[in-house]
């Protein structure tokens, strides 16, 4: 009975699907348009993947995809006590690849009736259901991204040339290393081939990041898909931006690991903004 119970135990883990938090420290580098186009060439693969727009404000990613969506996550939080994974499926919109999306409010200041409870609660029901879990983020490093980035799997953090991306980037792996988080971050360096004073390659050593992946700069083509709705990896595949994200699609699924959630006391906003507090002594 022990040696069943135990092989039960690890067919539950190894269903649980992988989270990847795709973020920023800065607006308008490709933050939404990588999540929709990795989680179809993701799809593509015969991979279960879903995406959330956990920008709960100004979410884009049903304008990227052109859904027409009849429920947001508002109308999950609305039904939260009684949520299981058949309801939840419900409150899915399908786009036409196949990726499945919840998206954000579709007024700002619903934003406040996501909770941390109700969300973790969908987000390890769509674990359950999926083999990737995408979550678009706000921009820098809000109180629910950094609940993001602490139940991610893994960190994706987008940046590109320019000195302005770079330096809040610098910033925000500074704060993510003091979260203990630093493990699970893959630097994307966006629109690499752009005209910069600084080249891509230097870009390691200026924020102290091994092994970034490199996605080229079309933007022509990444604008065009953003305006029309629909994601670059779909009719334009055989372009060097496209390609370059199906490689990442390929790295990611040939070194995934999971091991599951674990909560893990105080929360990390609270280790960032009671820092200071707790060394001298003020707080318990």
């Amino acid at each position: 009975m022990t040696t069943t119970s135990t092989e039960e135990t690890q067919s539950k883990k190894q269903k649980r699907g992988e989270m990847l938090a795709v973020c920023s420290a800065k607006g308008g580098i490709g933050r939404t348009s990588l999540t929709v186009n990795l989680a179809i060439a993701l799809f593509k693969k015969n991979i279960k993947v879903s995406v959330l727009d956990g920008d709960f404000q100004f979410g884009d990613v049903g304008l990227a995809m052109d859904l027409q969506s009849t429920f947001t996550i508002k109308d999950v939080m609305e039904e939260i006590d009684k949520l299981d994974g058949y309801s939840l499926s419900n409150y899915l919109c399908k786009h036409d690849s196949g990726v499945k999306v919840l998206p954000a409010p579709d007024r700002p200041e619903y934003s406040e009736l996501v909770t941390k409870e109700g969300l973790n609660r969908v987000i390890d029901l769509l674990l359950q259901q999926n083999d990737y879990l995408l979550v678009d983020t706000e921009v820098g490093l809000q109180e629910k991204t950094i609940d993001f980035l602490e139940k991610a799997d893994q960190i994706l953090l987008v940046t590109n040339l320019e000195i302005a991306a770079l330096k809040n980037t610098k910033l925000m792996i500074e704060t993510i290393d003091l979260l203990g988080f630093r493990d699970k971050l893959q630097l994307i360096i966006n629109r690499s081939t752009m005209e910069s004073v600084i080249n891509a390659v230097e870009v390691s050593d200026i924020l102290g990041i091994n092994d970034p992946v490199y996605i080229p700069n079309d933007f022509q083509t990444a604008s065009q898909a953003l305006n029309l709705g629909i994601p670059f990896v779909i009719n334009q595949g055989k372009t060097e931006i496209a390609k370059s994200v199906y490689k990442m699609a390929e790295l990611l699924t040939s070194r995934r690991d999971i091991s599951l959630f674990k909560p893990k006391g105080p929360s990390v906003f609270s280790k960032i903004f009671g820092f200071n507090r707790t060394k001298e002594g003020t707080k318990e």
